[in-house]
């Protein structure tokens, strides 16, 4: 017995020893949780903006204590579940309140996903680690670049950069300005250069830490200088759009039945007549010869304009008699057949003068990325239902403006408002529903997207709701009259001619992480083959 279990002894300890070498330590683990804390702190609705400042820091130091690659790994996986459970969890709402699955399995559940899209972080200090076992502490210098790359990387094979770091900053005009440049992912790369330098600085290398801490400030500076006047300039004398925002607050849970619809209706007119009265108190009769826009949020799919024949009496006879365009948000049928999510915009003479299909659409919430051999594909497409998307980036006429029109999640794509930009928009709508998500921090979250389209193409954006957050955007990330959630509300604006010059980011897209993607590659590749040479006898 004692030999056996000598021997059982011995055949445990190497399978022990091989665990502890390829998992963090207590020490590196805790760091990747304290960096996902403080990260999940900087954005809404804690809105501690700065802590985005120093939050990665403590990560990168993680990454240069662990022993081994896949340690680093494992560091960045903690953070990145850490991290998209907790500033995401609202995703568990609908799950909870539409679904009626128990709290209890609801965000056991909700886990899977997110544990998938940690490992992106994961993959991030991995590539990390290789370049600072290569070339020493000082390959922390390379974090902004790779970091980025993998957000890019993230947003190609999820449809999806929710929360970027750069996110964080959305509120604060003067630090996003950056984004007219490269997008979100400039304004991340700036904040990761902050947080590596802050990294050196613990590790006592001062004199590199010190220049990179300069040269992050120094490029935020020089990308910011001039970009626009602070504080922005809102008012202007020559208004050329008389825009009507409504917000109506319609309920998720809303029946089919007649009764309701017309009820539902109803209130869109109720408010849109409350809005013409104000418009006429506050203005005059003076504005009376301006173009006028009354603007429907998103809903849930509540009209189908070109179905529904006494919708479109009513809708014609509100925009004739108040020489208004209205825009609204439909269920039309697609060419080929099926239904498109789609915003219809009726002119003063109460016919259709343009559509827009929307693109990109939700999975899970408008069409199911399932192969339909996969067994239970179609009952999920019975339940969630399927559009069709559409193809092209219709502009709608306002006068003598342009408005690039999208729809709800779109405003986290930003290759959207740039097509829009690029196809001659002078204004960006974004109508939008975020009423299935509950009064949670999804609200501001996605008005931080919204707000960094605006920058990126150097247009006004007037964001509508149905449950708020309904806002005017200025082209330098200002918000202007933003609504409460969940309650009817409208609002009253007007566009103007402005500085309608594109920005690098409108022309060239995301050509600067296209190159930090390429540095990267390099980099890391030369400490691939620097570590094969040296295990090579």
């Amino acid at each position: 017995m004692k030999e056996g279990g000598a021997v059982l002894n011995r055949t445990r300890l190497p399978f022990v020893t091989l665990v502890r070498a390829v998992l963090p330590t207590r020490t590196v683990a805790l760091l990747a949780a304290a960096a996902a804390l403080l990260s999940i702190l900087s954005f809404p609705n804690f809105d501690f903006w700065f802590l985005a400042w120093v939050s990665i820091a403590p990560l990168l130091f993680a990454v240069v204590l662990a022993r081994r690659v896949f340690a680093a790994a494992v560091a960045g996986w903690v953070y990145g579940t850490i991290f998209f459970y907790g500033s995401c969890w609202w995703l568990t709402y609908p799950m909870i309140r539409y679904g009626h699955i128990s709290p209890w399995l609801a965000y056991p559940l909700f886990l899977l996903p997110v544990m998938f899209v940690a490992l992106f972080p994961a993959f991030a200090c991995a590539l990390l680690s290789v370049v600072s076992r290569r070339f020493g502490r000082i390959g922390i210098c390379i974090a902004p670049a790779i970091w980025i790359s993998i957000d890019w990387l993230r947003y190609l094979v999820t449809g999806q950069l929710w929360n970027a770091l750069g996110y964080s900053q959305a509120f604060h005009p003067l630090l996003i300005q950056s984004a007219r440049w490269g997008g979100v992912y400039a304004v991340t790369f700036l904040l990761i250069g902050v947080n590596a330098a802050l990294a050196l600085l613990i590790m006592r290398r001062f004199r590199i830490g010190l220049g990179m801490l300069a040269g992050a400030i120094l490029f935020a500076v020089v990308l910011s200088l001039g970009a626009h006047p602070y504080p922005p300039i809102k008012a202007s004398p020559q208004p050329e759009v008389v825009v009507l925002a409504i917000q109506p607050n319609v309920p998720m849970d809303l029946g089919g039945e007649t009764a309701q619809m017309n009820a539902l209706l109803e209130r869109h007119l109720s408010l849109t007549r409350d809005a013409l009265d104000q418009l006429g108190t506050k203005y005059g009769p003076s504005i009376a010869s301006i173009p006028r826009l009354v603007i429907w949020p998103e809903s849930p799919m509540n009209f189908s304009y070109s179905r529904d024949p006494k919708l479109r009496e009513i809708v014609g006879n509100v925009a004739r008699t108040n020489h208004a365009s209205i825009l609204l948000n439909s269920l039309e049928p697609a060419p080929d057949g099926g239904d498109q999510n789609s915003a219809v915009l009726i002119n003063q003479e109460g016919v259709i003068a343009a559509r827009y299909d929307k693109i990109r659409l939700m999975p899970f919430g408008e069409y199911v990325p399932l192969p339909r051999w996969l067994p239970g594909a179609s009952s999920v497409r019975g339940l969630v239902g399927e559009f069709e998307p559409g193809r092209s980036y219709t502009l709608m006429p306002l006068g003598a403006f342009r408005a690039g029109v999208f729809i709800c999640i779109e405003a986290a794509h930003p290759a959207i408002a740039r097509s829009f930009t690029q196809a001659g928009a002078n204004v960006l709508i974004n109508i939008s529903n975020d009423g299935y998500l509950g009064p949670t921090a999804v609200m501001r979250q996605h008005l931080s997207n919204a707000i960094f389209r605006a920058v990126e193409n150097n247009r006004e954006l007037l964001r509508v709701t149905n449950t708020g957050i309904t806002a005017d955007i200025t082209a330098n990330g200002s918000t202007w009259d933003e609504t409460a959630g969940f309650q009817p509300e409208i609002r009253v604006w007007t566009i103007s001619k402005s500085d309608e010059s594109t920005t690098f980011y409108s022309r060239h897209g995301d050509v600067f992480v296209y190159g930090c993607a390429l540095f990267s590659l390099g980099v890391v590749s030369a400490g691939f083959i620097s570590q094969q040479r040296r295990r090579t006898p």
